[in-house]
This record gives C-alpha cells, structure tokens and sequence, in this order.
C-alpha cells in the first residue's frame, strides 16, 4: 500500500470508461458478500522508532526509503505493510519492498501524488536521512498463501508488495510468472531490481510501448495452470483481472487496491459531531469520510478499505450499517454507512 489515492477519473463514472466503472460496481459488490470469510488483520500494539537513513529515486515521482530502527526490527511475511507516522502527524501505510529475512532495515516506497491529501508530498519534499518516523507494525493484509503456482501482476507502485512475493516464490522453487506494467519504462520502479530474477519468467509491459493497457485477459495469458494470482495496481487493471478470472488458467485471486471502492448500494444519511457540535450530510455516493474530512481534514484515516482501523469513530447514538469489522460500538467511517443519523465522537 502507499500513501491517500484519488480515484482515478476513468472509473468515477462520467468518463469513457464507464462501463468498467460498472463492472467494478458489480465486483465490488461481491467483494462486500465475500468481506466476511476475508483474514482480519490483527491489530499491532507496538510502536517502533525509526530513522531515514537513505532516501533514492526509483522512478519518475518515487522514492524509496531505507528506515533503520535500534537493533534488529520486527519480522514480517510478503504482503506486510507499515503504518507510518510522518512528523506532520499524518499516518499513512507504505507496503514494505525489500527482502522479508532481513531485519537491519526497511524499505518502502512512495509515489509522489500532486492531488493526494499530503502524505506523499511530505515524504518526497520534507524527508531526509535524519528524519525520525514513528512506524507501527508490521500488519499483514495481503497475505502470501503457500501454492506450487503463481502469477504476479503488478501495476506501476503495486511493485512494492509483489516483488518480495516474487522473491520468495523463487527461493521455494515454485513455478510464478511475473506481469509488471505502467505508464512508461520511466515510471516503473525497481525494473532494475527484475533483472536478478529469471528473465524468462518476467514481461515488463509498458503502456507506452503497446498504446493502450493491458485488458485483464491479456494478463491473465501468462498465468500457469492452477495458478494463484496475485495483482495489485490501479482499480482499472484489478477490475479487469476479477472480471476475467473466469476464462483463465487461474485457480484464485488475491489483490490489493490502491484507492477506496466505489461506494455501492449507498443512501444519503447525516452524521452529527460531537466535539465540534458540526452535522454534516453524507450524499448516496460518498463516504462518511469523504464528507467529514471537509470540515475536518486532519481526522484520521490511512486504507480507506475497512481493515486498518485508523478511521474507526466511537458511536455515541444512531445506527450505523456496518461494512468492515469495526471495533465494538466504533464506526469505520471510510467505508461504513448509516441507515439514518448517527452521532459520532469527533
């Protein structure tokens, strides 16, 4: 995961992708049916001082941080991610991309984005070696299962919790085929890095070099039999894989996203802040989030998926539908809803 994601303009409906903004309402709504059977993250009751000790340019708007803590760090599984505290007080979680065995260090990187709400602007202009962090973690919420086949697919940042998937499904000798595209050659972190692993295994598909994206067919093409898949990107490409997953080789699906999903089967309800004494009205498509950081904007927030908890309000009255696993009598306002008015602590 990296840092606040805007949706992308393809997939809010009014553009000329509409109908696969369709198709992600509908696959986004089986993904609310399945939420239930999904691993919870558990929770991580520990803080780690952390220090910037090198900050490198990876791709056009991406930097990597190495972070170093006192003595070894705790250990983590493919699919780990950090909650980073910025010294602005911002917490945003970053995917960690380097090698799982070690634990002298970390790394993570971060694409810096012009219309974010600031995380990845103060990372790529303000973060220097030096720099003190509070990380909490690591959590787990793309989890590497153990399969005899794989098939990675990678859009532009999503590098960052695939590649050590990679690594790892190479050092078990299993059978894995890696897909990495992007915008261009230029904006694709760690192609460097791709080199040490089996070129035979790797196709590196550049936008700018076949005119359009690849469809999520066109991907799925490379997966071996019975293959576990593995896809994290941008909500275009993850939508056309979990829409042709049927017609493949594939035998599961397991992504990450890297924005919110589209709100489905939304009605407007209003939420009433208690500390401020503000009511704000949450229309049909939007998140309770959305609409509360209007008049609130440092309210806490990272995922906005429903599983990291950093979101989660205490539900003073009302009724609230909820939509994650919210923590008892709290609300997680990026994603839950309410069937009328609900008054929060906030």
């Amino acid at each position: 995961m990296t840092d606040d994601r805007a949706v992308p303009r393809a997939l809010d409906g009014r553009g000329p992708d509409r109908f696969l903004w369709a198709l992600d309402k509908v696959a986004t709504a089986l993904e609310w049916v399945q939420r239930g059977s999904r691993r919870r993250v558990v929770p991580v009751d520990r803080n780690v001082p952390l220090e910037v000790a090198e900050v490198r340019t990876e791709a056009e708007d991406v930097v990597s941080l190495r972070l170093v803590g006192e003595g070894l760090l705790p250990a983590w599984q493919p699919g780990a991610h950090l909650d980073l505290v910025l010294p602005s007080g911002r917490t945003r979680q970053y995917s960690l991309c380097g090698e799982p065995g070690e634990r002298r260090h970390y790394r993570i990187a971060v694409r810096r984005l012009a219309g974010g709400a600031g995380g990845s602007r103060e990372v790529h202009d303000e973060l220097r070696p030096g720099s003190r962090l509070t990380a909490r973690g690591p959590r787990n919420a793309f989890p590497f299962i153990t399969a005899e086949r794989y098939l990675f697919i990678a859009g532009g940042i999503g590098i960052t919790p695939i590649l050590p998937m990679v690594r790892t499904a190479a050092a078990r000798g299993a059978d894995w085929r890696l897909v990495y595209t992007g915008r261009s050659r230029a904006s694709m972190p760690f192609l460097d890095e791709l080199t040490t692993l089996d070129p035979a295994r790797v196709w590196v598909r550049p936008d700018s070099e076949f005119g359009v994206p690849a469809s999520g067919a066109e991907l799925l093409e490379h997966a071996p039999p019975g293959a576990a898949v593995y896809c994290c990107g941008p909500v275009p490409m993850i939508t056309g894989v979990r829409v042709d997953l049927p017609g493949s080789a594939a035998d599961s699906l397991h992504w990450e996203r890297f924005s919110a999903p589209p709100v489905v089967g939304g009605a407007p309800f209003t939420v009433e802040l208690a500390r401020t004494g503000r009511t704000v009205r949450v229309p049909a498509d939007r998140s309770a989030l959305e609409a509360i950081a209007e008049v609130l904007p440092q309210v806490p927030h990272s995922c906005r998926q429903g599983f990291c908890g950093t979101c989660h309000a205490r539900v003073l009255a009302g009724s609230v539908d909820h939509r994650a696993r919210d923590a008892e009598g709290h609300m997680a306002i990026c994603v839950s809803r309410s069937t009328g008015h609900v008054v929060l602590d906030l």
